[in-house]
């Protein structure tokens, strides 16, 4: 039941991520949704734990934490996908 809760909350945080960023015209990308929420949520409690003098341990982090990390996640997807899609 935890696995299920785990998956949705990251896939609504990296929605809501690329909702702020206001990059998803066609839509939300539930796929990348996924991804960012759930590596966002890791990458949000990483800059957690190292602002709070922490450390580098990894630890989940508040919703706070797991929409800055799917925002950074999510822009560094968009940026590397309009650098590199162009060459392709």
């Amino acid at each position: 039941m935890l696995l299920i809760a785990i998956i949705l909350f990251g896939t609504i945080i990296g929605a809501a991520a690329q909702l702020l960023l206001g990059k998803s015209k066609k839509g939300v990308d539930w796929s990348a949704a996924f991804a960012a929420g759930i590596i966002g949520s890791f990458v949000g409690g990483l800059l957690v734990s190292l602002l709070s003098g922490d450390g580098l341990a990894f630890r989940p982090s508040g919703i706070i934490g797991s929409v800055v990390g799917a925002i950074i996640v999510t822009a560094g997807w968009y940026w590397w996908k309009g650098k590199y899609a162009a060459r392709v």
